[in-house]
């Protein structure tokens, strides 16, 4: 029906999204950047024609969202590499980068779940000011330029979380490559 191809073509629009970003095989990473992606844009979109709050603009939802990109940046990367490969990123050049590479991947969470955050939420109190001063002008519209921000957000945030878990297993791979170690065992 209608719906099938609506979504089919959503998910092909997807999967090519992904396929022009990464140089692997798409079809690894769609189900999840998929699903963030379409939470996101669901949430907005329901907010929007309900009138009520938008699930992805609350902090703790932000933060979640962020969590679970958080963990699969290292399951993905240790499905691709293996546990040992994608390990030894964290202490490369030396073992004294540990803490810096762990801190860098703390930090890529706490500024993906805030700038989702930020930016849905400024939307809605922007919406908020704008119809205390002109209630009957600009409501439809800013509806409309809401629904609009919460989709761009929605592809941000997916494309950002493909990013960082494409960026998780090139890295194990770089730092493989580099080392003259496995090269002259090769």
């Amino acid at each position: 029906g209608r719906g099938q191809a609506i979504l089919e073509i959503v998910v092909v629009q997807i999967r090519e999204q992904i396929d022009e970003a990464v140089p692997d095989d798409p079809d690894r990473y769609l189900p999840f950047v998929g699903t963030l992606f379409l939470f996101i844009a669901f949430s907005t979109l329901l907010g929007s024609i309900t009138g009520n709050h938008v699930v992805a603009a609350s902090l703790s939802t932000a933060a979640a969202l962020a969590a679970c990109v958080f963990v699969a940046v290292p399951l993905f990367g240790i499905a691709r590499e293996g546990v040992g490969r994608y390990l030894k990123h964290y202490v490369q050049p030396s073992v004294f980068m540990a803490p810096f590479h762990v801190i860098g991947e703390l930090s890529r969470t706490l500024a993906l779940a805030v700038r989702l955050f930020g930016n849905l939420m400024s939307g809605k109190v922007i919406v908020a000011i704008l119809l205390t001063v002109a209630p009957f002008v600009f409501p439809a519209l800013l509806e409309a330029f809401g629904l609009l921000i919460g989709m761009i957000q929605a592809y941000v945030f997916a494309v950002l979380a493909l990013v960082y878990i494409a960026s998780g297993t090139r890295s194990a791979r770089r730092n493989e490559e580099s080392d003259p170690i496995v090269q002259t065992q090769e």
